[in-house]
Order: structure tokens, then C-alpha cells, then sequence
């Protein structure tokens, strides 16, 4: 596996990284067969990962999972319920028993004769058994407008994207509360979080003490989408969120971060590209060289990181 270095400190006050460097590296080599993989989640065990993978323009996209026997990944399996048609950003719940995801498959109650994504979810007994068809999560969360990249905390509070002409930019993140039977009306996080440019791709933490998400072509940024991370002030009101700095970010889109608290591991999707030309003894190392790098595709990366 392809690893880098790159001798960056983060001078991020209000975030406590370490001030070592930081290793980033692809996730897995199974997942090269795929041209374009993006968005994961991982359960708490760590033993089944679920994760996206799509056509060259994303026009087809299915969900996919893996699972690991004696240290090593298995093949990937599509899952049971992808039909002809997208699926994307599934989020796995705390005790593994649902999975969240979105999707443009037809909502029978909606009046809309156009597709656009909604929150679905499917369910199982237990992590052996089969998940049940696509149940919509509700008219309270989805809309006639897009919702994507659904992420919970541990109270089940939902933290998703959605495109809608009332928001302060084109893409913008909220969150709808739970409280124990049913969801609240979703509610645009502030102007420190959301803003008039491109706001997407929200992970919360657990205890919602931080979020991580991407903002698109920001101020300051190192080009294309950066990963961010927003804190809570004492109040509970999010502070001015920071940029996760070049050990993370590139001039290529960061972007589907997912952060497992328990190995301290932040998995996110890149499209950088460190390829450089050189001599190849046949295609078949050529191949592997260009299929097994940073190339410039979706792939999923992983760095060790301590957020808090």
C-alpha cells in the first residue's frame, strides 16, 4: 500500500492534533478494481465496511460492503436491495442493526414525478442475517429537494446535506433532532458551519462535540473541497470551523469523511493524483501502477488522527 509523508504541522488552536506528522494512506488495494470508489463507513468492531462505487460520471452507483476474516478484507458484494437505481453514503447506526443511506428510487408518496435523493434506510436482527428492503425515512427529514450523506450521533440525532432554494448557500448542512419516536423539522446549522459557497458531506462526532465536513472552493483553502472540522463553544453553538490542513487536504477534492473514534482513524475520499511518468517494463506494470496509486480517481484514504 501506497503511503506518504508530508512534514506539515497544524497550527489549528482549537483542535488538539498531535504535532507529529501524520501518515495518509490508501485504504485497502481490494478496492482498485473499482474506477471510482467514494463515501465509507466502518462498524464499530471493525470487522464490515460499506462504501460506494461508481461509474466514470457517477450516472451508476451502488453500494457495495466487504468483511474481515482473520485480519484481511474480503471481496467486495454488492448489496442485496440495488436496483437500476442510485444508491450512495450509507451510514452504518451504533449498533449496527440499520443502515442509512440515499437513494432516488421512486417514493410512493411523492407527488413529485421527478427523482431526487432521499434518506432510506434497511434493517436486520442481528450482523448475520440479510437487510430488509428500503424503508424512506419520512416527509419530516426528505423533501420534493435532494438530501444526501446522512450521519447520526449516538442519540440519533441526524446531520445530513440538503439542496433546497431557502438555504444560505447551494449546498448546506442540517440537522434534525430525535426525540426517542420521531424526528424534528430540519434546521440549518449557522453561519460558522454553512455559508453562500458549497457546504456538504457532514460527519458528527458521537457526542456532537465536533463535525467534519467539506466546504468547496473556500477562502483559504488548498483548492477544490477541503475537509473542515467544527467545534461546540460551552453554550453548545458551533464555533468558526478550521481548515484540517495539507496533511489531509490537497488542491484535489477531499471529501465523505468518516471518523472512528474508537481506532482514532479518519477515512475520507480523495481525488489526488502524485502519479509521475516514468519507464514500464510491460503493461501489466503499468497497469498496476496507474490502478494501485493515487491517480486521480475517487479512492478511500485513512489516517490516524486524534479528534476530540
Amino acid at each position: 500500500m501506497l503511503r506518504f509523508k508530508l512534514l506539515c504541522i497544524l497550527f489549528l488552536t482549537n483542535f488538539s492534533f498531535s504535532q507529529d506528522s501524520l501518515q495518509v494512506s490508501l485504504f485497502d488495494k481490494s478496492l482498485n478494481q473499482f474506477l471510482n470508489v467514494r463515501d465509507f463507513c466502518i462498524s464499530k468492531d471493525g470487522a464490515e465496511a460499506y462504501f460506494t462505487i461508481q461509474s466514470p460520471d457517477g450516472a451508476i452507483s451502488h453500494l457495495a460492503t466487504i468483511r474481515k476474516t482473520n485480519n484481511a478484507w474480503s471481496e467486495p458484494e454488492l448489496l442485496s436491495f440495488c436496483d437500476e437505481n442510485s444508491y450512495m453514503e450509507a451510514f452504518l447506526s451504533d449498533d449496527g442493526l440499520r443502515l442509512y443511506f440515499v437513494s432516488d428510487r421512486p417514493r410512493k408518496d411523492s407527488k413529485n414525478s421527478a427523482k431526487n435523493f432521499d434518506i432510506w434506510y434497511v434493517e436486520r436482527e442481528t450482523n448475520m442475517v440479510g437487510w430488509s428492503e428500503p424503508i424512506n425515512l419520512g416527509k419530516t427529514v426528505n423533501s420534493e429537494n435532494n438530501e444526501f450523506y446522512p450521519t447520526l450521533s449516538k442519540n440519533n440525532n441526524l446531520y445530513f446535506t440538503m439542496d433546497v432554494p431557502t438555504g444560505k448557500g447551494k449546498d448546506d448542512i442540517y440537522f434534525c433532532v430525535w426525540d426517542g419516536k420521531k424526528y424534528a423539522s430540519p434546521v440549518i446549522l449557522n453561519d460558522h458551519i454553512n455559508s453562500s459557497g458549497f457546504e456538504f458531506n457532514a460527519f458528527i462526532s458521537n457526542d456532537e462535540r465536533f463535525l467534519i465536513y467539506t466546504k468547496y472552493n473556500a477562502d483559504g483553502g488548498f483548492g477544490s473541497g477541503d475537509l473542515y472540522m467544527a467545534k461546540k463553544d460551552q453554550n453548545g453553538a458551533w464555533q468558526k470551523a478550521e481548515n484540517l490542513g495539507a496533511i489531509i487536504n490537497s488542491k484535489h477534492m477531499e471529501y465523505c469523511p468518516f471518523y472512528d473514534e474508537k481506532t482514532q482513524t479518519l477515512y475520507f475520499t480523495s481525488k489526488r493524483n502524485l502519479l509521475q511518468s516514468k519507464a514500464f517494463k510491460n503493461v501489466k506494470e503499468f497497469q498496476e501502477y496507474v490502478n494501485e496509486n493515487e491517480n486521480g480517481l475517487s479512492k478511500i484514504y485513512q489516517v490516524k488522527i486524534e479528534l476530540k
